[in-house]
Parts: C-alpha cells; structure tokens; sequence
C-alpha cells in the first residue's frame, strides 16, 4: 500500500515495524485480559450475553447493535471454529492495525511537512502511542469501532472512488456503537461541506446523503441507546449508568466529575490520567501520551489560520469534526480514566493529528516565505552586481 502511494521506503519499513509493534499488543493485550478481567474474553466465550437471545441460537439470532453484533462478530470463529482467545485478539488486532496504516498512509501522503519536539520527529513516533495499540488490539467494540472510522475516512478522502468503502466501514461501526456511527456520517456531511477541495455537484450530492443518513439512523440509533433524545443530558445519563460499576483499581481509578464545571471536565476527559493519576502501568505510559495532547494543545490558538482549515484534508476534516460531539458527550459521562483511555483511543488521533498539522502547516509557511526572501535577496544582488559591470564598462 505504501507502494502505491509512492512513500519513500523509510515508511513502508516503518508499517513494517508497527505490524510487529501491533501484534506484540494483541499478545499483551490476551495477558492483560486474563489477568485482569475485561469485556474482551466475555465476547469471544460468549460469556457476557447482556441481551437475551430467543430462541435457537443461530449466527444470526445475534445480529443486533451493540454486544450482540460483537457476538455476531465472534460467532463463526469462535463457536463454530473453535479457535482460541489469542487467535481472536490476533484476528482483531488485524483489523486494529488496517485502520492504523489507513491513518499512517494519509498523513505520510497528505502533510505538508514534520514537526520535532525534543529533537523527536512527530510522524512516525505518534504511531507508536501505547493507547493507539492497546485498546485496538483485542476482541471488542474498540478495535472494531477504530478500524471502521479510520476505514471510512480513508474512503471519504478520495469519495469519488471510494464511497462504497465508506458505506461498508459506516455498517460496522454503527452497529458496534449506534452514537459513534451517528456521529461519523455527520461530521462527514459537515466537512464536505466546508471543503473547498470538493466540486460543488459532489458537495451538493454527498451532503445531503449525509443528512439522509443521519436523519434515517437516528430513530435507530435512539432505540438502540435507549434514549428519548440525542442530547447531552440524555447521553450522560445512559453513560453513568452503564459505567457506574466500573470503579475498580482493575479498570481504572473512579473521579468525581459531577462538581466539575465543564473546562474541568474537557480538561480530565483529554488530558487524564497524568502521573498523579497512574495507577498501574498502562496509566503510567498514558500520562507521557496525554502530556504530548496538552503540549501540542497550546499551539492551536498560535498557528491556527483560515488558510490551514481550508488546506486541510478532507479525512481529518471530518475526523475532527468527528471528534467534536463525542468529546462533549463522553466529558459529562465518564467518571473512569480507565473508561476515558479506551473510550477517547477512537478518535483522540485525530485531535492530535489536527494540531499536528496547523504546526506544519504554518512551519512550511515559513519556510517558504523564508526561501521567497532569499530569493529576493539574490535578485537584488544580482542586479546590483549587474549595474556595477554595466557603470565599469561605461566607465
């Protein structure tokens, strides 16, 4: 793939290094699980049916939104196959790491330039993020929820050729988790219409497939989340309910957000666990990823331009748009840091990747406005140099 998008051969040997890095993760990621308890092995050992099934169950007695289009998921290579929970991290961690080269391919094609801090280049070590490996690694809505957005942007950045990809990639991940699938298709509609990159006849069409879309899910998506509305209100009610017994120190470490006021709670929801917070070791490595997130965050206001906005490409457009609305809802939800690692891991990428590139994109303004003004320099000198033989001849 890196072939064909003609990336020097540095970065094909760098997928190559993060397929290994990706499955090393599925590995732990089994290890982790088995030690220490999780959705993932209840999944693929059809052990945690939160929905009852009438009936025979069939494979297709579980499709459904949710945990029972996970077991869909699960069924065929785990009851019918039999095949072990390492092989279904494996088979997961596969399609985890397909949406990583998604990302990686996109941003090594699209960038206009790298960003260092520390001496440390930004593209590729961002891809080496613990959390962007961790929780894409195993069994469960989170790999599946981030191949499927990665896929889907990767098909909306060339959409003339690719719709029927974005089509296929918004299934999944509507049907593991309704609210992000609502959120995907709108923050699509919106960045298509804001791209001055996209002809007005495809703007025109894809916008308002869009809307259609997201109009004919919502009744769906309400149903499935079991919610009169999509308001933040709503939303924070369902997600306290469902999160509220995940306090442990096995999970995560529970915090009060109920007497924060909103800048707090953005603040805990993007940028924790920090150190003070860590209480085990994937924590511990997040705090050094969520100071990176806090450090790039102060150069938003800095290099923030009308012209960077319009230059920007279309997939992470709509990835940040994207992540707009799932900030809001989870920031008033999540009570657990351990909940916000996995649950921001589906989009937090792309928040990093937007301030990543209003850094380069002013740092290649420079750098042209700079080589603009020797150029000019040499002109000038070349004139003056050019009247002193003209004065000497005559002379």
């Amino acid at each position: 793939m890196s072939k064909r998008f003609g990336l020097p051969k540095k970065y094909e040997l760098q997928l190559q290094y993060l397929l290994a890095y990706h499955l090393f993760f599925s590995l732990f990621f089994t290890w982790y699980i088995l030690n220490f308890g999780g959705d993932s092995q209840g999944y693929w050992r059809f052990g945690m049916e939160q929905v009852l099934i009438k009936g025979e169950k069939t494979w297709f007695s579980y499709f459904g939104e949710g945990t029972t289009f996970i077991l869909w998921i699960c069924y065929i290579p785990s009851q019918l196959l039999g095949l072990s929970y390492v092989t279904g991290n494996i088979i997961f961690g596969a399609l985890g790491f397909i949406g990583i080269r998604y990302i990686f391919i996109m941003t090594a094609d699209l960038f206009p330039t790298n960003y260092e801090v520390l001496g440390v280049p930004l593209f590729p070590t961002v891809f080496y993020f613990l959390n962007l490996h961790f929780w894409s690694a195993g069994v469960g809505k989170d790999a599946i929820c981030f191949w499927g957005i990665a896929w889907f942007l990767f098909a909306i950045q060339k959409y003339s050729s690719r719709w029927w990809q974005a089509v296929i990639a918004l299934f999944f991940v509507y049907l593991a988790r309704p609210h992000i699938g609502q959120a995907l298709i709108s923050g699509a509609g919106i960045a298509i219409l804001l791209g001055s990159e996209v002809k007005i006849g495809y703007k025109i069409a894809l916008s308002g497939l869009a809307v259609v879309g997201a109009i004919f899910l919502l009744p769906s998506t309400l149903e499935a989340l079991r919610l009169e509305d999509l308001s933040l209100q709503s939303m924070e009610s369902l997600t306290n309910a469902t999160v509220g017994n995940l306090s442990s120190t096995h999970v995560g470490s529970r915090v009060d957000i109920s007497s924060y006021s909103w800048p707090i709670k953005l603040f805990t929801y993007m940028f924790r666990p920090l150190f003070f917070d860590a209480h085990n070791f994937v924590s511990f490595f997040s705090s050094f990823e969520n100071i990176l997130y806090l450090y790039l965050s102060f150069f938003i206001y800095r290099n923030w331009t009308p012209e960077a906005l319009r230059d920007m490409p279309l997939f992470l457009k709509a990835g940040i748009i994207t992540w707009i609305p799932v900030t809001l809802a989870f920031m008033n939800a999540l009570s657990n840091l351990g909940v916000v690692m996995r649950m921001k891991n589906m989009t937090m990428i792309y928040f990093l990747l937007f301030c990543f590139f209003l850094i380069a994109y002013n740092k290649k303004l420079r750098i042209q406005k700079a080589m603009e003004r020797v150029k000019d320099l040499k002109l000038r000198e070349e004139i003056r140099r050019r009247k002193g033989v003209v004065g000497r001849a005559r002379g």
